[in-house]
């Protein structure tokens, strides 16, 4: 069983030991590092190879966002959820922007974080059910405006395979999932992503979602 490696970033080291103890009782979960600020989280992510981070919002210095566009930009493959008391949506489309893969809020059960972790660490997005509302009604926001994520002659520019990968990470589909559903291996799936996050000018699976809902490639 491969361990999923986390790091834990919060200001509140009350917090930070709350849940190192929830995934301790976790056996494909090791907490392999912690900090207190943004600063000492990008300095973390480069020294220990870890799979996921859970990233507080408001930290003194560097916020969580900012940190979490450093780490993204220099490791793309490290999922970052953010796990905050905020539920405003500047902050909930601020971390989206910045490559984030979830979006947990802090009142969240452990069973829910340990499926998110597991979740992200296996390519998948989360957003809590009462969140989505807003993340649609941006998505109209966005589609009244000339500003999209990349380019709007999608029909041109995906090929009929990326629209169908595109269109199962819309709806939440891991890349196992994907493989079994389109006949393909999971080497071929990552392959696809990758050239459509190239082609929507991307980070991530969340971002290219929101594309594909606002492009109305998919329908949730």
């Amino acid at each position: 069983m491969a361990l999923i490696k986390v790091i834990i970033v919060d200001d509140h080291a009350l917090i930070r030991e709350g849940i190192t103890k929830i995934l301790s009782l976790e056996k494909d979960i090791e907490v392999v590092g912690e900090a207190g600020s943004g600063a000492e989280a990008v300095e973390l992510a480069h020294k220990i190879n870890a799979d996921i981070i859970l990233m507080d919002i408001n930290m003194p210095g560097m916020s969580g966002v900012e940190a979490c566009k450093i780490i993204k930009r220099e490791k793309p493959d490290l999922g970052v959820i953010a796990l905050t008391i905020h539920d405003q949506e500047e902050y909930l489309f601020e971390f989206i922007r910045s490559g984030a893969s979830a979006y947990l809020l802090k009142d969240v059960s452990p069973d829910q974080l340990v499926d998110t972790i597991r979740g992200v660490a296996n390519g998948e997005s989360f957003i809590p059910p009462k969140l989505m509302s807003r993340v649609f009604h941006e998505i109209n926001r966005l589609s009244e405006t000339p500003q999209s994520y990349g380019r709007d002659e999608n029909d041109d520019l995906l090929t009929p395979r990326e629209i169908e990968v595109l269109r199962l990470v819309a709806h939440g589909e891991s890349n196992r999932s994907i493989a079994k559903n389109l006949y393909i291996s999971e080497k071929t799936v990552k392959n696809h992503l990758y050239r459509i996050f190239q082609k929507l000018e991307v980070d991530d699976r969340t971002q290219a979602a929101l594309y594909a809902v606002k492009s109305k490639l998919v329908n949730l």
